[in-house]
């Protein structure tokens, strides 16, 4: 019986990866726009695109980032700057994509642009906090989606969502994994509502990577800025060590479990992008499939107790 089992699933990831192999042809003349090429998942991405003769455009925060990628790409790149916050900026890059596609339409959309600080427990946070979070992961995806949407109907394109394994499990306190839920959910009934139209949506649910998001001196940074600002009895709370044992935690285990080859996340996007017949939710990274994903379905009583287990203790109990 396991032999047979073992063959059953052998099969279906070789007919899996046989049914995948497929990519959309005339790639010189499909424009994908994405979101956050500065550093990262979008920077790499573009680069790779580029790379593979799509028409890129990508969007950077920050002048910098648009003059490293004008470097090392081809004439064909276009660069511009974004700020998903603002609504003149979303869309001023709309207007100037929908100039440069005209009739064809904008074959996809990559929401990559997101941020992770401020981040920490929910008692240490204002709503500000969660608002600064949510314009630029959540309603930031929203904005440039919609903004966007008529074009990609024009080629019967395709959405990517870039959300994250915390997008299925809240292990930890703050606005980053309720943003996450938030992109799941958009992702999800934009993928309903645009599926009559032949356009597909698909997410990419990163376990934890090495990016600006598990940087080690952004993360202590947001830690101490938190702590500095917290009311005296709220520290009283968690306790005059809380802080040390929190950047122990960062060091210990955010930035040791993080994956350096970030190409693994790429490769999904530009699955995603490419194949003919792209997966509707794509999980790179080892972390998330053997231990994130598999704790999301577990029964809330189990999950909170092994979460519980490696959390840090607080002094008042």
């Amino acid at each position: 019986m396991f032999l047979y089992l073992l063959g059953l699933l052998l099969f279906y990831y070789l007919y899996r990866w046989v049914r995948e192999l497929p990519r959309v042809p005339d790639k010189g003349t499909k424009y994908v726009y994405i979101t956050g090429c500065d550093t990262g998942f979008g920077n790499l991405l573009a680069r790779h695109l580029d790379q593979k003769g799509f028409r890129v455009i990508a969007s950077c925060f920050s002048e910098k980032g648009e003059e490293d990628l004008k470097k090392s790409c081809s004439k064909n790149l276009i660069t511009t700057h974004l700020d998903v916050r603002s609504k003149d900026s979303v869309a001023k890059v709309a207007a100037m994509i929908k100039d440069k596609v005209g009739e064809r339409g904008l074959w996809a959309v990559v929401n990559n642009a997101g941020v992770s600080i401020p981040s920490g427990p929910c008692d240490w946070l204002t709503i500000d906090d969660y608002k600064s979070m949510l314009d630029v992961n959540l309603l930031g995806v929203i904005a440039v989606t919609l903004s966007v949407l008529p074009l990609i109907k024009k080629a019967r394109g395709r959405v990517v969502n870039v959300a994250s394994v915390f997008g299925r499990i809240s292990v930890t306190g703050g606005p980053y994994t309720i943003s996450k839920y938030g992109v799941e959910a958009f992702n999800d009934s934009l993928r309903l509502n645009m599926a009559p139209f032949g356009i597909k949506v698909l997410c990419i649910e990163p376990g934890f990577f090495k990016t600006n998001v598990t940087d080690y001196s952004i993360l202590a940074k947001n830690v101490n800025s938190l702590w500095e600002k917290v009311p005296q009895e709220v520290r009283d709370d968690y306790g005059a060590d809380y802080l040390q044992k929190s950047l122990v935690v960062i060091t210990e285990k955010v930035t040791k479990i993080s994956d350096g080859d970030l190409m693994k996340v790429v490769r999904c996007m530009e699955h995603a992008v490419s194949a003919v017949r792209p997966r509707t939710r794509y999980s790179p990274g080892w972390d998330a499939k053997l231990f994130w994903l598999p704790l999301s379905y577990m029964p809330t009583c189990v999950s909170d107790y092994i979460m519980t287990l490696q959390a840090i203790p607080i002094a008042k109990k």
